[in-house]
């Protein structure tokens, strides 16, 4: 899986993992919060995008994405359990990742694409349990930045 960093262009995994823990290495300090979220987008084909956000607290952030294309995935529903999969997945492998170097120690929260307000309301539960169920943070719409801005901005 490769993702793209606006800055440094495209990565491996591990050379996100590097690069992302060079970042904090920076400034170690400062508090992180790191952030995985996706969002997707239909036209011929669906669109999926996921970031990979490390914000350095009051003082900026680092992101990576990746874009994906799927046919035949028009539901609603399925796209929002799609994308909390794919954040599901991502955040488990970086969890695993960072611990492999040294690096637990790092909290990770997910960002859903979903809200109070508009038809994805319904799905809050089942969706926010299947994400704090594996372990991880959960956060909705308005507080949902790293799926509903960053990942949104490359699902055009």
């Amino acid at each position: 899986m490769r993702f793209i960093s606006p800055t440094k262009g495209v990565m491996s995994w591990d050379e996100l993992v590097d690069d992302l823990l060079l970042y904090i290495a920076e400034e170690p300090e400062l508090a992180y919060k790191l952030i995985i979220g996706t969002d997707s987008q239909v036209r011929e084909e669906t669109y999926f995008v996921t970031a990979v956000i490390v914000h350095r607290v009051g003082k900026g952030a680092r992101y990576y994405y990746n874009r994906r294309a799927y046919e035949n995935i028009k539901s609603m529903r399925q796209r929002i359990f799609m994308e909390a999969a794919t954040s599901l997945e991502t955040a488990s492998k970086l969890t695993q990742s960072l611990a492999d170097k040294g690096h637990a120690e790092l909290d990770l929260e997910i960002h859903l694409d979903i809200g109070q307000n508009g038809k994805t309301k319904e799905m809050i539960r089942d969706i926010v349990g299947m994400i704090t169920g594996s372990g991880f943070d959960a956060k909705i719409k308005p507080d949902s930045c790293g799926a509903s801005t960053v990942a949104d901005k490359y699902t055009k």
